[in-house]
């Protein structure tokens, strides 16, 4: 795949492009083959609700997880319009894969150290785009972009932890390569049971040094950003598939001998969902759009797209879950995943009240005296 070109502001498009839905049609049918709900279902509750061979057919089959890193280094040479589509069809099918935290956030901040010169960073990023191994930045899920996190003992909540080859830990003295092997990781219980959590401990692991205080905290801050505002596409996707499966129940649930999605209050509360999906689509597509042409409001437009879609995942979870009754409040139905996922995402890399701050600052926006 050849790189994208960095469109003007006047050839800016916010439209899905034919490799994308191409893109979007191959992982959709990958996820619909080996991701599908029941599958999901029975693992869930397990010790690694990671589903067999999934990310070996999602990451090295279709090329998914090279989609950031330059072809020279072994990737696709894609941008973040492409991951932000992999992530919309992870989202709608609520899939635990380590794709946001290992081919986003740490890839991003791997790319932001600079490999042109080979070194341990191009052959981590190498291996990662190939799918030979996975990365985290050891850091809380809840880190905002912005935040200069620095690993001095256990780290809480670090997501996907269990599933890492390579931890990415911040320190006083520089960034550092960590092998997960090497380091304590302790499974915690998450209310989002398809994106573990876990409790990392570097202490008295030395690791690789791949760059000092100031550049490290640099990159870190660049892979944050790329994952908020990546997010929010894993938020729209979700979004849309509960506003479909609402929508597809209430045409086929009957009471009083008509369907239940004809009522008039049921319109009016899908119809409001919808109108929010399309302003979450486009706040989204904006926002991975101007993480792929290095547009100078890219932290402004990552600040609304997580404002917004946070907020729209949950409102179309919560529909979800209620316009489908008592089917909707069941184990057996997958809503709840949605829910959990949507009331999970609302708080990683930054809560919707952080983002709305970034952006009062951001537009010289005085708060109310």
């Amino acid at each position: 795949m050849t790189e994208t070109p960095k469109p003007t502001a006047a050839q800016l498009d916010l439209l899905y492009s034919e490799a994308e839905e191409d893109l979007r049609a191959a992982v959709r049918s990958l996820l619909a083959d080996r991701a599908d709900p029941q599958a999901l279902l029975a693992r869930i509750e397990g010790e690694a609700p990671y589903l067999p061979g999934l990310w070996d057919a999602l990451a090295g089959g279709i090329g998914a997880a090279g989609l950031l890193v330059p072809e020279k280094l072994g990737g696709q040479g894609a941008s973040h319009r492409e991951a932000a589509v992999v992530l919309e069809e992870l989202g709608r099918a609520v899939t635990p894969a380590p794709y946001l935290t290992s081919a986003v956030v740490a890839t991003e901040t791997l790319l932001a150290l600079g490999a042109d010169e080979g070194g341990p960073v191009a052959e981590l990023l190498g291996a990662l785009a190939a799918g030979e191994k996975t990365a985290v930045l050891a850091v809380p899920l809840s880190t905002a972009p912005g935040a200069d996190p620095v690993t001095d003992g256990p780290v809480p909540a670090v997501a996907d932890a269990a599933a890492a080859d390579v931890l990415l830990v911040p320190r006083a003295d520089g960034l550092y390569a960590v092998p997960a092997a090497e380091a304590r990781i302790t499974p915690q219980v998450p209310l989002d049971l398809t994106r573990p959590l876990a409790v990392v401990d570097t202490t008295g692991v030395a690791g690789t040094r791949l760059a000092g205080p100031e550049t490290g905290g640099a990159a870190v801050r660049r892979g944050l950003l790329a994952g908020a505002g990546l997010l929010a596409s894993e938020q729209l996707g979700l979004a849309a598939w509960c506003l479909e499966e609402t929508v597809r129940h209430t045409k086929e649930r009957h009471q009083f001998n008509r369907p239940i999605g004809s009522f008039q209050a049921l319109k009016h509360r899908m119809a409001q969902l919808w109108l929010e999906l399309v302003g979450a689509r486009a706040v989204a597509r904006a926002a991975a759009d101007a993480l792929a042409t290095g547009a100078p409001d890219t932290e402004l437009t990552v600040a609304v797209a997580q404002a917004y879609c946070a907020k729209v995942a949950v409102h179309a979870a919560e529909e979800c879950v209620q316009l489908h009754g008592g089917i909707g409040m069941t184990w057996e139905h997958p809503a709840h995943l949605a829910l959990k996922r949507a009331k999970s995402a609302q708080t990683a890399l930054g809560s919707a009240g952080r983002h709305q701050d970034v952006i009062a600052a951001l537009v010289d926006l005085r708060a109310p005296r």
